[in-house]
C-alpha cells in the first residue's frame, strides 16, 4: 500500500484539482531527512503535523484558483460532494463530528462566512487532545488570540477597526479568528454592512498565485480590500495614509505580525503607531504564535492555503526577495517539501534574499 502511495505521489496528484474541486489528495509519506523539518505522517506531538482546509456550516466550499488542500492524514474529514476527496489510506474520519464546509462565494452572506468561522472554530476548541501536544498549544493560541480579538470588540465598534490582508499563512489564521470572534456581534445588519474593511500592500513583483490566492479570499470571506501596489511613490506608510485618509472612521487596524518577524520582538497586543506615521492602534492577536502552531491550526481546520507554500516558499514576498526554503530541499528526491514540514521558527524567512 505505501508503495502504491509514493507510485501516486510521484505522478503528482498529491493535492492535485479536478475541475472545481481538489481530487487524489493521498496520505503523506514520511520525511525524516532533515532536523529542521516535520515527519509527515506520525501522531502529533510538539514537533509533529496535523491535517488542513477550513470545513464549517453547512455551506458549499468552493476551491480557490491557486489554494493548496495538501496532503493529509490517512484518515482525513469527511466533506461535501463539493470537495470529495480520495485517499489510499482512508479510514473513519477522525473529524466527522464538525461541520462540513465554509463558506463558497456562490451562496454566502457575511452572516453565514462568520456563523461558519465561529462554529468551526469552537468545534476546534471542543475537541480533547493530550495537554503536551501540538494542538493542545494551538487551542490556547486560539483562546488567546479569540480573548483580544474580544477586548478589541469591545474598545471598538466595527466601522473603527479593519484588517491588514496579504494573503500570507499567518494573515489567514488572523482572518479566521477574527471572523469565529465576529459572532458575538450577530445579527450584523447587512443593509449596511456585507463586508468587512480590509486592506492589502502589495510587493512591486508579487507572485500570480500570491495574487490569485488574495483575490479568492476576497470573494469568499467578504472583504472589502482596498489594495496598494509598492512603487516609487507608495510604501506601507503611504499605503495605510491613504487608507485612512480614504476611511477617517478607522482607528484600529489587525496586524498578522509575529514575534520573529522584522520589528516584531517588541510587539505587544495592543501597540500605537511609532512617530512618523499614520495615527491608529495596532492590534496582534497571532503575535506568540510559534511557526508549527500557524500550520496546525491552518492543516488541522483544513484552511485553504496560498499553493506556493506547497512548493517549499516558507515567508512570501516579491518574486525578487523571496526564494523556496534551502531547509526543506530533499537531496534524494532533488525538490523542496512544503512549509509545513519546517519546525525551526528561526529558520522561516530563510529563504528571504
Amino acid at each position: 500500500m505505501l508503495e502504491a502511495v509514493r507510485k501516486q505521489n510521484s505522478l503528482g496528484l498529491r493535492g492535485e484539482r479536478g475541475g472545481d474541486s481538489y481530487q487524489n489528495i493521498l496520505p503523506p509519506t514520511p520525511r525524516t531527512d532533515s532536523n529542521s523539518r516535520l515527519p509527515l505522517s506520525l501522531p502529533l506531538s510538539l514537533n509533529q503535523d496535523c491535517s488542513h482546509a477550513l470545513n464549517a456550516g453547512s455551506i458549499d466550499m468552493t476551491a480557490s484558483p491557486s489554494a493548496s488542500v495538501g496532503p493529509v492524514p490517512p484518515k482525513p474529514p469527511a466533506l461535501t460532494t463539493a470537495d470529495t476527496m480520495s485517499s489510499a489510506a482512508e479510514t473513519q474520519p477522525p473529524h466527522s463530528h464538525l461541520p462540513q464546509s465554509i463558506p463558497s462565494k456562490h451562496a454566502t452572506s457575511l452572516t453565514s462566512v462568520i456563523t461558519s468561522c465561529h462554529t468551526r472554530v469552537q468545534a476546534f476548541l471542543a475537541e480533547s487532545h493530550e495537554p503536551d501536544s501540538l494542538l493542545s498549544s494551538v487551542q490556547n493560541r486560539t483562546r488567546t488570540s479569540l480573548n483580544i480579538i474580544d477586548d478589541a470588540l469591545q474598545k471598538y465598534s466595527l466601522d473603527e477597526i479593519a484588517l491588514s490582508y496579504n494573503g500570507g499563512k499567518d494573515c489567514l489564521v488572523l482572518l479566521i479568528l477574527f471572523l469565529a470572534a465576529l459572532n458575538s456581534k450577530l445579527p450584523i445588519d447587512e443593509t449596511k454592512r456585507q463586508s468587512i474593511p480590509a486592506m492589502y500592500v502589495a510587493e512591486a513583483d508579487p507572485f500570480t498565485e500570491m495574487e490569485d490566492f488574495v483575490n479568492w479570499s476576497k470573494q469568499i470571506y467578504h472583504l472589502d480590500l482596498a489594495r496598494y501596489t509598492k512603487n516609487a511613490q507608495t510604501t506601507l506608510r503611504s499605503g495605510f495614509e491613504d487608507y485612512l485618509d480614504r476611511n477617517p472612521s478607522v482607528k484600529a487596524i489587525f496586524v498578522g505580525m509575529r514575534r520573529t518577524d522584522p520589528h516584531g520582538t517588541n510587539l505587544t497586543n495592543f501597540d500605537p503607531t511609532d512617530s512618523g506615521w499614520p495615527d491608529f492602534m495596532r492590534i496582534h492577536p497571532v503575535v506568540d504564535w510559534r511557526y508549527a502552531e500557524i500550520w496546525a491550526f491552518l492543516r488541522h481546520l483544513q484552511l485553504e492555503y496560498c499553493s506556493l507554500y506547497d512548493k517549499g516558499y516558507t515567508s512570501l514576498g516579491g518574486l525578487s526577495n523571496t526564494h523556496q526554503n534551502p531547509s526543506l530541499w530533499d537531496p534524494v528526491k532533488e525538490e523542496y517539501g512544503p512549509a509545513y514540514e519546517l519546525i525551526d521558527d528561526n529558520l522561516e524567512r530563510s529563504g528571504r534574499y
